[in-house]
C-alpha cells in the first residue's frame, strides 16, 4: 500500500492533467488559426497565375518591339548609310 498514491495525489495529477489538456487545445487552437484556409490559398494561386502570365504576354510584346525597332534601324539608318557611303569608297579606290 505504500507505492499506491493518496486520493490528494490522483487529484492533483488529474488536475494537472486537465491543465496540460486545456493548454494543448489552446496551443492547437493557435495553430490552426494561423493556418490558409484553402479557398483562400486557391484564390491567392489563381491570381498569382494569372500576374505571371499577363507578365509573360508583356514580356513577349517588349520581345517583338525590340525586334520590330531593330528592323527599323537596319532599314532606316544603317542601309541608306552603306548605299552612300558605298559608292563613295568604291570612287576613292577607283581613282587611286
Amino acid at each position: 500500500m505504500a507505492d499506491e498514491p493518496t486520493l490528494g495525489e490522483v487529484q492533483r495529477r488529474m488536475e494537472q492533467g486537465f491543465i496540460d489538456l486545456k493548454d494543448d487545445m489552446r496551443e492547437l487552437g493557435v495553430r490552426l488559426d494561423s493556418k490558409v484556409d484553402q479557398k483562400v490559398y486557391d484564390l491567392r494561386h489563381e491570381a498569382l497565375a494569372a500576374r505571371v502570365t499577363t507578365l509573360e504576354t508583356l514580356r513577349e510584346k517588349d520581345a517583338e518591339k525590340i525586334v520590330a525597332t531593330r528592323r527599323w534601324l537596319v532599314g532606316a539608318v544603317i542601309v541608306p548609310l552603306i548605299g552612300i557611303l558605298l559608292p563613295v569608297i568604291i570612287l576613292l579606290v577607283q581613282g587611286s
